[in-house]
């Protein structure tokens, strides 16, 4: 493991003055670390400034708001949403799904905001400097190409966060602040499908908060595969939103994370006021088949991955079905 590449660190107490400091060239946000510093161990990363947002007391908590909506702020840990009794009574899901990150110190200190915000991963990129400088780097990182998919002109990359699934079911949005202002968008769209660009922050945005309306009739859940019941990053994870109508869909949501270079969403809307059988189960499974991109970007399998990723996705509905 490398020696940290020199930065120097500062700590804003106002969000004003985060956005400020972070509009600077090579100015890069640190919130619980667990992400950054490992990458920036590696060598991944020359940031010439950190700053630290743990001193901005308006980024953190958990309130239902007036009408039933919850806010929970950016720098929440992970470990607090899990536990928190509003979450877990309304939002089950999303309790779930921080509960499901990596291990209990990591969720000690990570926080909402930086498990969104996380990098991509490929077994070509998260490799130690001597090994990426002897296979001439790649196309995220000092390279001009994908050894994922060698032709390609973007990198494939994938993403594995557990949070955002789960959120973008729910129909939660993300509050940015940045030099322009305040702004809120869709969870979906604060990534795009490129490993080596994935998120549309804009340049000194920070990610505030996240706002998830009232649960309403949704029943919902999150599942994860992974190798070790602990710390590992999902192979496959499926988040679903469901309302059952006596014996129809009533509404179905579906996102998947780990697969692709982005959570996305797999398109439902077809299935949504017929019943849940056996041919709708396969439509299904197509869509998410149709959606994921899985390749070689873990050491696992691209074929057991994918295999996976389906039979929990069946599994999942048929459980939200049969509960409801």
């Amino acid at each position: 493991m490398n020696l940290l590449p020199e930065f120097r660190t500062l700590r804003p107490n106002t969000l004003a003055e985060a956005v400020s400091v972070l509009s600077a060239e090579g100015a890069q946000a640190l919130a619980g670390g667990t992400d950054l510093l490992p990458n920036l161990r590696r060598g991944l990363g020359l940031p010439t400034t950190l700053v630290d947002l743990g001193a901005i007391a308006d980024l953190a908590g958990i309130a239902v708001l007036p009408d039933g909506s919850l806010r929970i702020g950016a720098g929440t840990a992970l470990e607090t949403i899990a536990e928190d009794a509003s979450v877990r009574g309304a939002w089950p899901a999303i309790a779930t799904a921080a509960a499901l990150v990596a291990g209990p110190t990591h969720r000690a200190s990570a926080t909402l905001g930086g498990n969104l915000c996380q990098d991509t991963r490929c077994v070509f990129y998260n490799q130690s400097e001597w090994w990426r400088s002897g296979n001439d780097y790649c196309l995220k990182y000092m390279g001009d190409k994908c050894h994922v998919v060698v032709k390609s002109d973007r990198c494939y990359a994938t993403y594995h966060g557990d949070v955002a699934p789960a959120l973008m079911v729910l129909g939660a949005q993300v509050e940015l602040t940045g030099p322009g202002g305040q702004r809120l968008l869709p969870v979906a769209q604060l990534f795009r499908e490129d490993g080596a660009h994935w998120l549309t922050l804009g340049h000194g945005e920070v990610l505030t908060a996240v706002v998830v309306p009232p649960a309403a009739r949704w029943r919902a859940d999150y599942v994860k595969v992974r190798i070790r019941e602990a710390i590992d990053f999902p192979l496959a994870g499926i988040a679903v939103a469901l309302q059952r109508d006596g014996d129809t869909l009533g509404g179905l949501k579906l996102a998947i994370t780990g697969t692709n270079s982005a959570p996305l969403m797999v398109p439902t809307d077809a299935l949504v006021g017929t019943p849940w059988n056996a041919a709708n189960a396969e439509a299904l499974v197509q869509a998410v088949r149709k959606t994921s991109n899985v390749l070689l970007t873990t050491i696992t399998p691209v074929k057991y991955r994918r295999r996976v990723l389906l039979a929990m996705t069946r599994k999942l509905v048929d459980q939200l079905w049969s509960g409801a």
